[in-house]
């Protein structure tokens, strides 16, 4: 073989490798996007647009679950679970008579769930983002409940407001709680 022959075989299995490991690359990124858009649903929607960069918000969603795999995060035990619901109905009740009081009362007792299965207790966004990695299909409640709690203190918040936070709160509080049952294991019971 000559030089020539010898330089373009080299060549091409050179432009070969570098196409097979772009090809590996792009399939990578692509799997990554698709496990992260299906486990973090429309917050990874939310997080590409606030970020206006589609990798950025990955590795940032990608950080939130290597925070939250550092953590003890654990489900509540059968009498907290309990405990925590009859809180709760209290204060739907409460509802009726101080829609205000009912807030921002289920306002605070979703974080003493979360702060009772293990999630650190930062500013709101930072509890947010704890919280989405497990909680993704409600985490939007919690923002919707939280902007509407933020503007009832400042008087801004009508009773049918706080009456959609509530609900909303509730979405999260109920799958922090783990009582409702999940697809998967609906179909064991």
């Amino acid at each position: 073989m000559d030089k020539t022959t010898l330089v373009i075989v080299v060549v091409a299995v050179i432009v070969v490798l570098a196409i097979a490991a772009a090809t590996v690359w792009m399939y990578m990124q692509k799997k990554r996007t698709e496990r992260l858009r299906s486990k973090f649903g429309p917050e990874y929607d939310r997080m590409v647009e606030s970020e206006g960069d589609r990798r950025q918000a990955e590795k940032d969603l990608e950080g939130r679950e290597k925070r939250i795999e550092e953590l003890s995060i654990v489900s509540l035990s059968r009498d907290d679970r309990e405990r925590f619901a009859g809180e709760w109905q209290q204060e739907q009740a409460r509802f009726v008579d101080d829609p205000q009081a009912a807030v921002a009362n289920a306002d605070r007792l979703v974080i003493e769930v979360m702060r009772a299965r293990g999630y650190p207790m930062g500013n709101f966004e930072q509890r947010a983002a704890d919280v989405s990695v497990d909680h993704a299909k409600v985490i939007e409640n919690y923002r919707i409940a939280h902007e509407v709690a933020v503007r009832d203190r400042r008087g801004e918040a009508s009773t049918e407001d706080l009456r959609k936070a509530l609900l909303h709160y509730r979405l999260l509080f109920e799958d922090l709680l783990e009582t409702r049952a999940k697809p998967a294991e609906a179909g064991r019971r």
